[in-house]
């Protein structure tokens, strides 16, 4: 239950392995017009409750016998989230669990490590959430340095974007604000020496679709490292920040979910880039939502 979009993965264990029956997401945006503040707004607690009891529906259909959701950033901080959580299990008997910004640093890595071999030498991955921002320092075979940062998408793009295109002030604020809210990240980059960028979730996604169709192809519905270069990343970023909504739109590879946040979310990943000296761009396909799912098929082992 991500701050913009609710995921639902129904798989199918046998002997450890899983098959994928069902993945679904809703863009149900639980932090729109209130994560600033600390407050999960009226209409986006209907539309979290009706996502969730969507999802009952169809957990039932498939007769699931175990259901574990995980609740992130908004619900973490929400003056309200406990009450939002309660509503969901009384509608959609369904209890969420929220889970703190640490723990889902480590069921990122986790899913990003099913997906793609990290290597042997330190990598930077990277999870851009609506709430919060993951980073985890670490090689194939272990984390050296983990952080949760409550500076997503959603934070960023309600507090800088509020002219579109985003003006050159409201572009250096946020990399000042990035500057200041990032110095543990910096440090520990400086001292880890990462080089190479592996980043997961939504905005990623996007961006290699957006790669892929500038040459006329399609993204394989099974990959788990989708394909994306350093210099196709650099000049689509230029057209994100030069462009607005209507003309983001328009950008063959963009989806509605993600018009509005990808601004504030690329310039965050060139700010990345860019202070810390990494020279490589990897993506992961796999995050949070896998790494729990692994996680879940390890504590059914016995069954």
């Amino acid at each position: 239950m991500g701050t913009n979009t609710f995921h639902l993965i129904i798989a199918q264990i046998t002997k450890g392995k899983y098959e994928l029956i069902l993945r679904e997401r809703q863009a149900v945006k639980i932090g729109e017009k209130g994560i600033n503040e600390g407050f999960i707004t009226p209409e986006a607690h209907q539309r979290a409750v009706d996502a969730m009891v969507d999802f009952r529906k169809k957990i039932d259909a498939h007769q699931v016998q175990h259901v574990q959701a995980t609740a992130t950033s908004a619900l973490r901080n929400a003056k309200n989230g406990a009450a939002v959580a309660s509503s969901i299990l009384r509608k959609a008997a369904i209890n969420p669990r929220i889970i703190s910004g640490l723990e889902e640093a480590e069921l990122i890595y986790n899913g990003v490590k099913e997906a793609l071999n990290i290597g042997q030498h330190p990598a930077l991955i990277m999870d851009i959430g609506g709430g919060s921002i993951e980073f985890i320092i670490g090689t194939h075979d272990e984390i050296f340095w983990k952080q949760s940062f409550e500076i997503g998408g959603q934070r960023l793009f309600e507090k800088f974007h509020q002219i579109d295109p985003i003006s050159t002030s409201a572009h250096q604020e946020l990399e000042e604000y990035l500057e200041r809210s990032l110095q543990e990240l910096i440090e520990k980059a400086q001292e880890l020496k990462p080089e190479v960028l592996i980043g997961s979730s939504g905005t990623f996604d996007t961006l290699s679709d957006i790669y892929l169709q500038s040459n006329g192809q399609q993204q394989s519905s099974t990959a788990t490292e989708p394909p994306l270069t350093m210099e196709a990343y650099r000049k689509i970023h230029q057209e994100l920040v030069q462009k607005n909504r209507k003309q983001r739109l328009q950008i063959p590879g963009m989806i509605e979910m993600r018009v509005d946040m990808i601004v504030v979310a690329s310039i965050l990943v060139s700010f990345v880039i860019d202070t810390l000296n990494l020279n490589t761009i990897r993506v992961s396909s796999f995050a949070l939502k896998e790494g729990l799912l692994l996680q879940m098929i390890q504590a059914h082992q016995g069954e």
